[in-house]
């Protein structure tokens, strides 16, 4: 439903950007668990990124957060379906959740924010902080981001409250990332 970038993981109070402390960037992930299981996100997760690779620093590292005993069970039993289907170490550590620290605005909606015209549409929203909570926001950034399907985007555009320009050249951007070899489809 929502994605917000952040930090977590540490013991410094109020990390930023520029004084991280022993936190990670990360990003939390609100959803519906009646539309996707914790399960299938985890699949997601894990096809997204090179879990074997050692991280270079705390900063950068590979982690899933868990809230309870059956995220943490989850979040072993896939870790461990994956190393069996790599053959190889899994550097991701699976750690309990702590408190997620919202990143600056700047780092919100990131690959959004780089389209000045689409983001001209979604302002709507009176601050930053209603910005980053939206879920269509959250929508029209991940297909920004070369994430989902041109026909998930038809099958949704009407609910993302675009400008009919807006939604053709969010279209446009889908369509011509489809054409290309190669296009990613997972989650960042």
């Amino acid at each position: 439903m929502r994605t917000r970038v952040g930090y977590a993981g540490g013991t410094t109070k109020d990390p930023t950007y520029h004084n991280l402390g022993d936190h990670s960037e990360t990003i939390q992930v609100d959803y519906n668990p009646a539309q996707v299981s914790y399960e299938e996100l985890l699949d997601v997760f894990w096809s997204s990124h090179f879990p074997v690779q050692q991280p270079w620093s705390r900063q950068y590292m590979s982690a899933v957060f868990y809230h309870d005993e059956e995220q943490k069970r989850l979040a072993i039993e896939t870790r461990d379906r994956e190393a069996a289907k790599l053959g190889a170490e899994i550097f991701t550590e699976i750690v309990p959740a702590s408190e997620f620290y919202l990143a600056e605005p700047y780092h919100q909606k990131y690959r959004l924010r780089q389209m000045r015209d689409l983001m001209e549409d979604l302002r709507i929203y009176p601050d930053d902080g209603d910005l980053v909570g939206s879920t269509a926001a959250a929508r029209v950034n991940g297909y920004v981001g070369g994430h989902g399907t041109l026909e998930t985007l038809q099958a949704e555009l009407d609910s993302l409250g675009l400008s009919p320009a807006a939604s053709q050249k969010l279209l446009d951007i889908v369509a011509a990332r489809t054409r290309r070899p190669h296009a990613s489809g997972g989650l960042k």
